[in-house]
């Protein structure tokens, strides 16, 4: 059984910084993406970064955290992290780890940790 465990998150004011780590427990194979999502309260879940496994590393923010978050993996040992940088009110919310196992149609989720900007 894969599990995901979140570290990192916390209460911080506007402008502040962060860095959340995931690292993924147990055994998996395959191509692999990585990455975090975050869900404000009364918003859907959606997409923060996320990052490729192998030799590319391809990675993507969404236009809202672009220039302010990055995110990166240590595949050797499943890990991913998400640097936040000029945090805003906006930012708040529960971050969770993925863990995407593409050819295989499985998603991992971590349990969320809680990021709280103050204005």
């Amino acid at each position: 059984q894969v599990q995901l465990v979140e570290s990192g998150g916390g209460s911080v004011q506007a402008g502040g910084s962060l860095r959340l780590s995931c690292t993924a427990s147990g055994s998996f194979f395959g191509f692999n993406s990585m990455g975090w999502y975050r869900q404000a309260p009364g918003k859907q879940r959606e997409l923060v970064a996320r990052i490729s496994s192998g030799d590319t590393n391809y990675a993507e923010t969404v236009d809202s955290v672009k220039g302010r978050f990055t995110i990166s993996r240590d595949n050797a040992k499943n890990s991913v992290y998400l640097q936040m940088n000029s945090l805003k009110p906006e930012d708040t919310a529960v971050y969770y780890c993925n863990l995407n196992l593409v050819f295989r149609n499985v998603d991992y989720w971590g349990k969320g940790t809680l990021v709280t900007v103050s204005s």
